[in-house]
């Protein structure tokens, strides 16, 4: 295995793209989850619709343009004027322009531009858990005033998701777990695909192990809706969690996918 922290600070400073090539895996719709999310989310909405010509960067793209163009098209629903960059640290992946997209080549600097919006997906996954504060240090770091960065991982056919909305201080302001109504049996089926932050933090007396263990009893709970279908039990499991206490943002609209969004102050790691 390649040492990535040598290959972060040997990167770093000297003109080169900032990180470690990936595998670069990507497919049609893979991130819709996280797409409709940020198409919604009223600080993203806020973002972009009050800047006059944004900046959204798709940090590690992969082997295809695929999820960057999906992106820009729900970017691009809030503000139309928004331009996005696809970066890739692989010179072999850096690609045309494409429906309005553009390619090149760049790391977690950022190849030098200030976006409003950045978004990682399956990149710090495969990096060590010591080195996602440097990562996102470096990211926000080089936002735009007001900026904002998602970071996060999902499975190959992005059936199960989970992201981090991250500011310009580098503190996530929340967790977001997504996944397709009728691919899990319980909640907690998720944290197989929790942020490199979180995933090695779910065990007994992590604040993160005690949310999914309240998830899945609330769906246990709810078990009288499971006639009417995954999306009504889960918004019942989700009211009863609010109703419990946990930060979680209201369901404002009826989405195809069943979401949770957490504050970050619920579920950051205890130490």
């Amino acid at each position: 295995m390649a040492d990535h922290a040598h290959n972060l600070r040997s990167q770093g400073g000297n003109g080169r793209p900032y990180g470690v090539i990936t595998r670069g895996t990507t497919g049609f719709n893979r991130l819709r989850r996280s797409d409709r999310w940020t198409r919604y989310n009223p600080d993203v909405q806020s973002l972009l619709s009050g800047t006059p010509e944004p900046l959204a960067i798709d940090l590690g793209y992969g082997a295809s343009h695929t999820t960057t163009v999906e992106w820009a098209r729900w970017l691009r629903q809030i503000n139309p004027a928004t331009r996005v960059v696809g970066l890739e640290i692989h010179p072999d992946r850096v690609l045309p322009p494409r429906d309005g997209v553009t390619f090149e080549l760049g790391g977690f600097e950022l190849a030098g531009h200030h976006p409003h919006l950045v978004r990682a997906f399956n990149v710090l996954r495969q990096y060590d858990v010591d080195e996602v504060p440097a990562a996102w240090e470096t990211v926000t770091s080089r936002l735009a005033p007001g900026g904002l960065f998602i970071e996060g991982t999902c499975d190959e056919l992005g059936r199960r998701a989970a992201w981090l909305l991250i500011d310009a201080t580098a503190r996530p302001r929340s967790l977001t777990l997504a996944w397709a109504p009728d691919d899990v049996e319980r909640p907690s089926d998720v944290a197989e695909r929790l942020p490199k932050a979180l995933i090695h933090r779910n065990v007994p007396g992590e604040p993160i192990h005690d949310l999914l263990t309240a998830a899945d009893a609330a769906w246990e709970h709810s078990a009288g809706w499971a006639p009417h279908g995954p999306r009504v039990r889960w918004r019942q499991a989700h009211q009863l969690l609010r109703d419990a206490g946990w930060p979680l943002e209201p369901v404002r609209r009826r989405i195809r996918d069943n979401t949770l969004t957490v504050d970050w102050s619920a579920v950051a790691p205890s130490s």
